[in-house]
């Protein structure tokens, strides 16, 4: 008993290890500024870590104290924390399955159209309620300011890799046929009815392409990117902490089974 005890306090130390980089990729989505503007994914993220970190802890104390109900506690939860990072993976992935850049005439970076992403990410932009608290957050921050510091010349800019947030919310379409001056200032031409996303432009610096639908399918991809990275990383944990579960689950089975067979030497199995 005592050494099947030990192996799943041992366990539950590399579960709380495990965790770490869950906490880390929610905090990492949080850091970055269009994420900080949205709030969709980070929290759950985070939560999720710490809820494995709590259930590990749980398990990591109850193996090496052997306390018979908090390893049935840690067995139950670390379940459905399991569970719920497989979904979240999941879920994840099928939400930016879809999405991505189309190319523009004699230009390196890329426009992006709101109808190429799924409806779930869709949906946290259309809302007018929604997007007037993303766009005041997104037009606060730097990236637009950036590109006028970095590109002076028409064609540094029109070969230059901007993100896909600059890309549909600093500058026009390309196809609404606008004239360069800067990055963020544009002269309007005659004929401005290509796109909706045309009449929205404005070279006020606060206003830019932050109300276009560019800007929200800049945003969605920018997320699209960043949530995916993060979901290689829960991917990565999730597989070695379903193998730490398992040998737990062993270890604990292992344990229950020395302890029946200790009290049948003794000539009393059933106490």
């Amino acid at each position: 008993m005592a050494l099947s005890s030990n192996v799943i306090g041992a366990i539950n130390f590399v579960a709380m290890i495990l965790s770490i980089p869950i906490i880390g990729a929610g905090i990492w989505l949080a850091t970055e500024a269009d994420n900080s503007c949205v709030k969709i994914l980070q929290w759950p993220v985070i939560i999720l870590g710490v809820l494995i970190l709590v259930v590990a802890l749980a398990g990591f104390i109850g193996g090496f104290w052997r306390i018979p109900w908090l390893l049935i506690f840690y067995l139950i939860a670390m379940l459905v924390a399991i569970v719920l990072l497989a979904c979240l993976v999941v879920f994840v992935y099928m939400v930016t399955i879809r999405g991505s850049g189309h190319p523009a005439p004699s230009r390196a970076y890329l426009e992006y159209s709101l109808d190429d992403f799924s409806g779930w990410l869709r949906r946290r932009v259309r809302s007018s309620y929604k997007w007037d608290r993303i766009r005041s957050c997104l037009s606060s921050s730097s990236m637009c300011a950036e590109l006028n510091q970095s590109y002076r010349m028409a064609q540094d800019f029109f070969n230059a890799h901007i993100s896909p947030l600059q890309s549909g919310c600093c500058k026009p379409p390309t196809e609404c046929g606008y004239t360069f001056v800067n990055p963020t200032y544009w002269i309007s031409p005659i004929n401005t009815a290509a796109d909706m996303d045309c009449l929205q432009w404005s070279n006020d610096q606060t206003q830019l392409c932050y109300s276009c639908n560019s800007c929200k399918a800049g945003l969605l991809a920018n997320i699209k990117k960043e949530w995916r990275r993060a979901d290689i990383i829960l991917l990565l944990t999730l597989v070695p902490l379903i193998c730490v579960y398992l040998v737990g689950c062993c270890a604990f089975r292992n344990a229950k089974t020395e302890e029946l067979f200790r009290k049948y030497k003794q000539g009393n199995p059933y106490n």
